[in-house]
């Protein structure tokens, strides 16, 4: 027997610190193997996750964040619930956000989404990362060491999104509080919030109201303007919950492949030189960092009828579990998966930001935003190093992971460099 066997994927906090040995136990029985603590299918095989992203159809998004631990209110019966599903989904956690949506209205309100991340925007957006990164370099590179997550990926992470929506700037900072005071309890022990973005909604929802009443030419007043694929104009309450999921979605998880593409160079000096000597590579590093190390662990579906994946049958009603950091690792579709390779040739294929209709839809942002920090950092920071006072020496390194089945995130990363002559 496996000391896999009767683990709990879940609770475990082994897992939250390498969970890449219990997601090859997996796959090398099945990629995908019903697990026996909540009967989740867990889908560890990077075809099969593409098939599941891919089979809007079959596998709802409804439960894309509660998954197996909020139940409808009526009891699941038959082969096909898409009835149940319909008329229910709104009792599930998230059930406000595009994430959570299926068609037709996650086409609608994607739509929308797309409306405001044109490529005129992120342009302009981009240009402001330039100068938003030397600035958050200016506050920490004069110590020489500094905790990286807080210190430079957050804020940086913040404002760019913040800039990219037209928040004002003298809002920046309370909003700041607001994210960092708030806890959303997902993939935690913590309680899950029904509507955990509920706080930011009041915020845009005035945002949009005014520039409604009077229209400016600025981006917040292109976002209130901005209409469904339709033609038609959508209710306030609509780009408030878009706006709101962009600002916080978008923040975390790109913070959070910030905190590991340092942890890379921090652990990898000739790649880091590899990077000064040739900033071409920069983005090649981003993808195999995204690869490597997906910020998002976990995403579930629900299956609206009886089906089977790989062989394995599937009951209406049963919980789907995709693991972006396991199909990413698939020695199927990865050759030596485990390993960090610069030149790997299909290292953007990797299902970091998901597939299919639910992709992303900031990952160019989430691309631009590693390019930009990283070609910052090397600029400013020479001979970057992890604190062995912090993470123990080289052949002892330790971190702290957030204790979450949802993302895979670095509590906290310290790092020592060599300020760079200006």
């Amino acid at each position: 027997m496996s000391d896999f066997d009767d683990i709990n994927f879940f609770r475990s906090r082994t897992l939250t610190v390498d969970p890449y040995p219990f997601f090859d136990h997996l796959r090398e029985q099945c990629p995908v193997l019903r697990e026996p603590q909540k009967g989740v299918f867990m889908v560890t095989g990077y075809g099969e996750a593409v098939g599941v992203y891919s089979d809007h159809a079959t596998f709802s998004s409804c439960n894309a964040v509660s998954g197996p631990f909020v139940k409808f209110s009526v009891p699941i019966e038959g082969d096909d619930i898409s009835d149940v599903i319909d008329a229910h989904r709104d009792e599930l956690p998230f059930s406000d956000q595009l994430p959570s949506f299926d068609q037709p209205l996650h086409t609608a309100h994607r739509g929308l989404l797309m409306r405001l991340i044109t490529p005129k925007r992120l342009k302009e957006n981009e240009e402001f990362m330039w100068r938003l990164a030397e600035r958050q370099v200016d506050e920490i590179v004069a110590e020489g060491a500094c905790e990286f997550i807080g210190g430079f990926a957050q804020p940086f992470t913040l404002l760019v999104i913040a800039d990219l929506l037209g928040v004002p700037e003298s809002d920046h900072e309370q909003l700041r509080e607001q994210l960092a005071s708030h806890s959303m309890g997902i993939g935690s022990s913590a309680p899950m919030e029904h509507k955990p973005l509920e706080f930011l909604y009041g915020q845009f929802t005035q945002y949009i109201e005014e520039r409604r009443r009077v229209p400016r030419a600025d981006v917040m007043g292109s976002i209130a303007s901005a209409r469904f694929p339709d033609g038609s104009l959508p209710d306030v309450h609509d780009v408030a919950l878009i706006a709101a999921n962009l600002f916080t979605a978008g923040q975390e998880t790109t913070a959070r492949m910030l905190g590991f593409a340092l942890q890379v160079l921090g652990t990898r000096p000739v790649l880091q030189q590899q990077l000064r000597d040739d900033r071409r590579l920069i983005p090649a590093f981003v993808e195999e960092v995204l690869r490597l190390e997906s910020p998002l662990k976990g995403q579930f579906r629900m299956a609206r009828h009886t089906t089977d994946v790989a062989g394995v049958g599937i009951g209406a009603g049963d919980t789907v579990m995709v693991l972006p950091g396991a199909a990413n690792r698939d020695p199927r579709a990865f050759e030596c998966p485990h390993e960090f390779r610069l030149d790997r040739p299909n290292g953007r294929r990797h299902l970091a930001f998901g597939h299919g209709i639910h992709t992303c839809a900031g990952a160019p942002l989430a691309r631009a935003e590693g390019r930009v920090a990283i070609a910052c950092l090397l600029d400013r920071m020479l001979d970057i190093t992890l604190s062995a006072e912090h993470h123990g020496p080289v052949e002892h390194r330790h971190f702290d992971y957030m204790p979450t089945y949802f993302l895979r995130a670095l509590e906290s990363l310290y790092i020592e460099f060599t300020p760079a002559a200006q």
